[in-house]
């Protein structure tokens, strides 16, 4: 398996040979590279970075091969250890950081991790300062301090905690409303950090709390991409235990998808369209999601007079559209939640409190929540890459087989129709194309990713 070098961070399974995967020595060179790239551009010699990680096996021995590379650069690190990628996020900013690192593959198996780097303000590294990084790997253009000027390393405790303390401070969580709603979650924290921070998180807003699978011991009990089609205990669960709703994230928390009381699925799409829909409708303005996401939240920014806008995929792009076009909310159809007046990074916490606000506030059932909301369907399917195969050639077939169509491509090929549309592109986290199709109703979508699947098979 190739190592992927991406806007999202750098990722590979553990073991193997260097070069081909996430080895100790690949680790130990992206993260001086990151180190010296923070030396380059700040031009500071009290450098400190927050480094935190996910529950997954391999993340004591990356984070620590990650941290005593940073010391050996002279840096200063704060491992804040089991955390969320959005708490390292907020830490970044609450202890005013030069940078941070979160040891997390995300939605990937067992066998991933990677390398998430951030800047500054907490935020992913734009795709510049990202090509940066990589020569300086690419190069080895590594000077390491001398003995007297070697790093410190310090453990902290407790940041998951001040994040709960932030994202209850936002104006627009109504801990009032959700503690007098008296509601019952089921949560399936996939045995990661999301096992700590939700359940706590719902503690300090009055709910009943059933946990499941929040043993943060990196056994994923199943796959951990909180799609339908893995998360049938936790459907069951919540109907075996009359619970208001299920919450899902995945290992590192930036990803939210819900449940509703009779088992059925909520929607990942829908979970930004409903905290969307409940920010608006508090504050008007406008929103942006990549476009990959459902044209729902389009329909509901215009319901509340706000202007939509579509990005590439990839988080550090929705973040600069959502900056360029003054967005209050926005983020990705995978379930991820940015809402700028806490911070700019996907935050399933500050989902799951807006969320439960608005559920609260409109005294609906989530299902009937649900059932406000314009229906869509998606379709999302996946073709596993070859090193041989030229997936830029084959989208620019695509793209010119469907000239005389509506056709985007900023990133990949999405193509749209009169009632639907499909968007092409290779991952920027796993060896695969994705093929995601929207329609009017599920057979509909299915069949148009079908068609498409097939027509690039013929290609190959």
């Amino acid at each position: 398996m190739a190592l992927i070098k991406s806007i999202s961070g750098i990722r590979g399974t553990i073991g193997g040979k260097v070069g081909n995967n996430l080895t100790p020595l690949d680790t130990v060179k992206f993260a001086a590279a990151y180190g010296m790239w923070l030396k380059k551009t700040t031009h500071k010699s009290n450098l400190m970075v927050i480094l935190g990680r996910d529950a997954r096996i391999s993340g004591k021995v990356v984070s620590g091969l990650v941290g005593d590379t940073l010391i050996s650069l002279g840096i200063k690190v704060i491992d804040i250890g089991l955390s969320t990628t959005p708490t390292v996020e907020v830490a970044v900013q609450l202890d005013e950081a030069d940078g941070g690192i979160i040891i997390t593959a995300s939605h990937n198996p067992k066998q991933w991790n990677a390398l998430k780097l951030l800047n500054n303000k907490g935020e992913f590294l734009n795709a510049e300062d990202g090509e940066e990084v990589l020569k300086i790997a690419e190069n080895e253009s590594f000077e390491f301090a001398e003995v007297n000027n070697l790093g410190k390393f310090r453990k902290k405790q407790h940041y998951i905690n001040r994040h709960i303390k932030e994202v209850l401070k936002l104006k627009l969580v109504d801990v009032e409303a959700i503690k007098n709603a008296n509601f019952k979650v089921v949560v399936d924290g996939v045995n990661s950090t999301g096992g700590i921070a939700i359940p706590a998180l719902l503690e300090k807003l009055g709910v009943t709390c059933v946990p499941l699978y929040c043993e943060p011991n990196g056994e994923f009990p199943h796959n951990p991409e909180p799609l339908k089609e893995h998360l049938t205990d936790i459907s069951n669960l919540v109907v075996k235990e009359n619970a208001d709703l299920g919450i899902v994230v995945d290992p590192d928390v930036d990803r939210l998808a819900l449940i509703c009381e009779d088992g059925s699925m909520f929607g990942e799409e829908y979970t930004l369209v409903a905290c969307a829909d409940y920010v608006l409708g508090k504050t008007k303005g406008n929103t942006v999601s990549n476009l990959s996401s459902s044209r729902a939240l389009k329909d509901v920014t215009e319901k509340h007079g706000g202007k939509y806008n579509a990005s590439a995929v990839g988080e550090v792009n929705v973040v600069a559209l959502m900056k360029s076009s003054k967005a209050i909310i926005g983020g990705e159809g995978n379930g991820g939640i940015i809402y700028p007046e806490s911070h700019y990074g996907r935050d399933s916490l500050v989902g799951v409190a807006l969320f439960l606000s608005h559920l609260a506030q409109s005294k609906l059932s989530c299902k009937k929540l649900r059932e406000t909301y314009p229906n869509y369907y998606m379709s999302k399917n996946k073709i596993q890459l070859t090193p041989e195969i030229n997936v830029d050639e084959i989208l620019n077939k695509m793209a010119f087989k469907y000239k005389n169509k509506d056709v985007i491509t900023i990133d990949g090929v999405k193509i749209n129709f009169d009632s639907e549309w499909v968007h092409l592109r290779k991952s920027n986290t796993e060896p695969i194309i994705r093929i995601y199709t929207e329609s009017t109703s599920q057979k509909n979508a299915d069949d148009l990713a079908n068609r498409f699947i097939n027509e690039i098979k013929i290609i190959l």
